[in-house]
């Protein structure tokens, strides 16, 4: 049941719907009847009525405040507070209508619905309300976006990408995507910040994006083949042609003794130096270059505190100290004189700085993970073992436990055995993690029958615990290598300027990306924003002209029958 407040002439108030309250008398009533009320209007039709007494259906956000039909030619109307905020909206979805009020549209006036310049474009003046051809089950979410106050909920029957597409149309704006994004488990787009001086910003590019340019390819090529040679050489170099000498000398007895226990010095052995090493020498040229790059990205970098915290930077830096710590034990080793390494002291300094040296050129192993910056397939996996850090650690916990029950287990099941390979938990240990992990190296194993029957159970136990977090991880990295070609797909921006505007608008957009940020999904919404600005002066005009004539055939229509009703 519909109520309606009319104004009477002398102030007072008529309840045309409820019935049970008797109206009010007035001088301008007769004493048997009750004042008839206005025209029948629906509040959100904003119809008006001109002094010539013809009416034209007009959207209700050009309607003034007005509630209905005016009285009479020169009749004044009271305004109610709040009155249009409570004018009903017509809109139509394909032929779907929706009806909601103009205060719900309102609170958001920067988008297509709110705005009651953008939508004029859509208001058709025969059924008097807002036709958009659009995605029908969509505009469920996009009306709960206004209701709700900006609470965005996608319907299940609609797809992702459609309904992104809908918030772009409806004009949503930024913020409400990246809700939208997060909501559905995207993670938000990084915006990765460039220098602001026009020189570093070209070398940055250069050398940290090798999608950028064809000199950064070249770039990122030779960087590649330097981390491959060095990574070779320092494989090469531990075969025993290969192997340092100095190295392969057996260390010098303790006290002075001879081989056969007799008194005396050894005689001194001069070992080849290890400057005119070919191996050293092309170590020295990789790390050159490893060093050259370093110093020119930390010059080039927007952000110095950034790039000393970034572990990729940190992995360089880690992958050229073993080369300047060897490069000065072999200046310190070239200068010392040659009777010191005769003496006591010296065999054990020198076999000491052998010790140390065999440790330091292991951390060149690391050099490996400089790939993964030229490698998408690298920072995949990072990426998902990064995402996946609590299930791998419960695969560790489990595996913990489990090497503890089965070890102990097998070592009381074998202990009455004297041929027992298991002489106590502890060497228990690896039996039961290369069970569990079902590799079965063999060196260990049971040979009584309850030892047989716990290293059963402790093989299906692995395979139980193993299988367990794995599809999780697998999850993780469909998650994220999906991510990665979808962005490749986006970064993929196919202009096709139909005006000068559109030309302008996207080199605007081109030097924009270069100078603030590489985030191409929004560059790509920003490009279809232009472009639907830069064609909008065209379409207001062709809007213009068409509504006018929208409008007179309304008006012809209404003349001629005056008793028609606009379906809802």
């Amino acid at each position: 049941m519909e109520i309606a407040l009319v104004t009477l002439e002398n102030g007072a108030g008529e309840d045309a719907g409820g019935g049970g309250r008797e109206p009010l008398p007035s001088p301008g009533m007769s004493g048997g009847g009750a004042r008839e009320p206005p025209p029948a209007g629906s509040l959100w039709r904003g119809q008006s009525e001109s002094a010539g007494g013809e009416a034209a259906m007009v959207p209700p956000e050009e309607g003034g405040h007005r509630l209905g039909m005016a009285m009479a030619a020169g009749a004044e109307e009271e305004e109610t507070p709040g009155a249009a905020h409570h004018q009903r909206v017509l809109i139509n979805i394909s032929g779907l209508r929706f009806e909601t009020q103009l205060g719900t549209l309102s609170q958001f006036p920067d988008t297509l619905l709110g705005d009651p310049a953008k939508r004029m474009r859509y208001f058709d003046p025969l059924r008097n309300e807002y036709f958009f051809d659009r995605n029908r089950p969509s505009f469920d979410g996009i009306l709960y976006f206004y209701q709700s106050g900006g609470r965005l909920r996608r319907p299940v029957n609609v797809s992702i990408d459609v309904f992104a597409d809908e918030i772009r149309f409806y004009q949503l704006g930024q913020e409400a995507m990246e809700r939208f994004r997060e909501d559905e488990g995207f993670l938000r787009e990084e915006e990765k910040p460039l220098p602001r001086s026009e020189f570093q910003r070209q070398v940055w590019l250069i050398f940290e994006y090798p999608e950028s340019s064809g000199s950064a390819r070249g770039i990122a090529i030779v960087s590649v083949l330097v981390i491959l040679i060095s990574i070779i050489t320092f494989c090469l170099e531990t075969l025993p042609e290969f192997r340092d000498e100095r190295e392969l000398q057996a260390p010098l007895p303790p006290h002075g003794a001879a081989p056969n226990g007799t008194a005396g010095q050894a005689p001194p052995v001069q070992a080849p130096s290890g400057l005119s090493d070919p191996f050293f020498i092309i170590e020295t040229t990789c790390v050159i270059w490893f060093t050259f790059e370093l110093l020119v990205r930390f010059f080039a970098c927007p952000s110095k505190p950034e790039f000393s915290r970034n572990i990729m930077n940190i992995i360089d830096i880690v992958a050229i100290i073993p080369y300047f710590i060897t490069l000065g034990t072999e200046l310190a080793h070239e200068q010392q004189q040659p009777g010191a390494t005769s003496s006591n002291n010296g065999g054990q300094q020198q076999a000491m700085s052998l010790a140390i040296l065999r440790v330091i050129r292991l951390v060149r192993v690391f050099r490996i993970f400089k790939l993964s910056r030229h490698s998408k397939g690298l920072q995949i996996l990072g990426q998902t073992l990064k995402a996946s850090m609590r299930e791998l650690g419960l695969l560790i916990f489990f595996l913990f436990i489990g090497v503890i029950l089965f070890s102990s287990a097998v070592y009381f099941a074998e202990a009455d055995d004297p041929d027992s390979h298991f002489s106590s938990i502890p060497d228990a240990f690896w039996w039961a993690v290369v069970t569990m992990t079902t590799v079965g190296y063999g060196d260990m194993r049971p040979v009584t029958v309850g030892g047989k029957i716990v290293g059963s159970l402790c093989a299906i136990a692995g395979v139980l615990t193993i299988a367990l977090p794995v599809p999780v991880i697998v999850s993780n990295f469909n998650y994220f290598y999906h991510r990665e070609t979808d962005n490749e797909e986006q970064a993929i921006l196919k202009e096709e300027p139909s005006s000068p505007q559109d030309s302008s608008a996207g080199g605007e957009l081109k030097r924009s990306r270069s100078k603030n940020s590489l985030n191409k999904s929004v560059v790509h919404l920003e490009n279809s924003e232009g472009i639907n600005n830069g064609t909008g002066s065209l379409e207001k005009t062709n809007i213009k002209a068409k509504s006018n004539l929208d409008l007179r055939k309304s008006l012809y229509a209404l003349c001629l029958d005056t008793n028609r009703e606009t379906d809802l």
